[in-house]
């Protein structure tokens, strides 16, 4: 059997218990030093002046727009192919989700379809950084600068990954990471945190995070109750360490997939740009349910991210979206192979052989 996905800690096993065994000695759990030291950290790792952590990657993008001014009456565009959080998010800050449909090769936002939905109420472009794959960030930032436009990155799956050797994150106002377990740097639960150049902007975040309080008892404007825990933070501490290998790991496990799909009945986006940091490692097939079964028949677990754009998502619908056909038919065709930190070449070489077998069957 080949599992999608293994979520123990392997490699970090003693580094996480050792994080964990020093949050429980000392007995801080809430806005203490291991938040402030991952911060810092997470910043660097970044390239980012100042990184704030919250409660998970929906609220490190819902409050990011709020700090940047974002809100009610505004129109933020974004990808159709995502989790649906992304967009939500928009929702959450009381701004209106306006989707632009996605670059049949790269799978995330093509610039020209952003550029024609801007209108006079477009306030920011919130880009998806969507499988580890960097979104065209120069082309983008470009269109956001003509028209005098914020850019928030959704940086959620493309931990460390760089667009044209900057780090994603780097060419907004602020970006939004999610620690969610699955991600390459991942919690043991929730988690998420935003990065950003202004200092304004961080300060906002963690009166936000935290109910909107400037001193304890003292709220001067609305915010939640979002903030990432010692436990976590002392976890993704641990694993922040290790992300770089693995990084490494990913992109040596992708290259073996790309070379032996090479003539493959499936369609394997490019990686167009050396960034990629393989969150995901997906294909597509007008066959996907016959293709999934041939792959579970060889003992291979698969995913499908996403099924179901957005923008055709019930909980969208009051938002009046435009339909995004590209985004349609990828969300169709797209199946996720597996691809995570301990697994081997052999078992990525196995997979491509089933995809290969399956030509006979297709």
């Amino acid at each position: 059997m080949i599992a999608f996905l293994d979520l123990k800690p392997g490699a970090d096993a003693a580094d996480v218990r050792a994080a964990i065994e020093r949050v429980i000695a000392r007995g801080w759990f809430i806005l203490g030093p291991e938040l402030e030291a991952f911060e810092q950290e997470f910043a660097a790792a970044c390239g980012a002046p100042h990184a704030v952590g919250v409660g998970t990657g929906t609220d490190a993008l819902a409050l990011a727009l709020r700090a940047c001014g974002v809100g009610p009456g505004d129109e933020v565009i974004t990808a159709p192919v995502s989790a649906v959080f992304s967009a939500l998010a928009i929702m959450m800050a009381g701004a209106r989700p306006v989707f632009a449909d996605i670059d049949p090769d790269r799978l995330t936002m093509d610039p020209r379809a952003v550029e024609a939905a801007v209108t006079s109420r477009t306030r920011a472009i919130m880009p998806v950084h969507l499988y580890g794959q960097p979104a065209d960030m120069p082309a983008l930032a470009a269109v956001a600068e003509r028209h005098h436009l914020l850019v928030i990155e959704d940086c959620c799956q493309a931990h460390l990954a760089t667009c044209g050797g900057r780090p994603v994150g780097s060419f907004s106002t602020a970006a939004a990471y999610s620690f969610y377990p699955t991600k390459n740097l991942g919690a043991l639960g929730d988690g998420g945190a935003v990065t950003t150049v202004d200092p304004g902007v961080a300060a906002k975040l963690k009166r936000l995070r935290n109910g909107g309080q400037t001193d304890r008892y003292h709220h001067s404007e609305f915010g939640v109750n979002s903030r990432l825990d010692e436990m976590q933070a002392a976890v993704l501490r641990a694993r922040l360490a290790w992300l770089p290998r693995w990084t490494q790991e990913r992109r040596a496990l992708a290259a073996v997939y790309r070379k032996q799909l090479a003539g493959a009945p499936v369609a394997v986006p490019p990686e167009c740009d050396p960034g990629h940091v393989y969150h995901l490692f997906p294909v597509l097939s007008p066959g996907r349910s016959a293709l999934q079964s041939h792959l579970k028949s060889r003992g291979i677990e698969t995913l499908i991210h996403y099924p179901v754009s957005i923008p055709r998502q019930p909980a969208l619908q009051s938002e009046r979206p435009d339909g995004c056909p590209v985004a349609d038919r990828v969300c169709g065709e797209v199946v996720s192979l597996p691809l995570h930190i301990g697994m081997t070449r052999q078992a990525v070489e196995e997979v491509a052989s089933a995809l290969q077998a399956f030509h006979a069957v297709a």
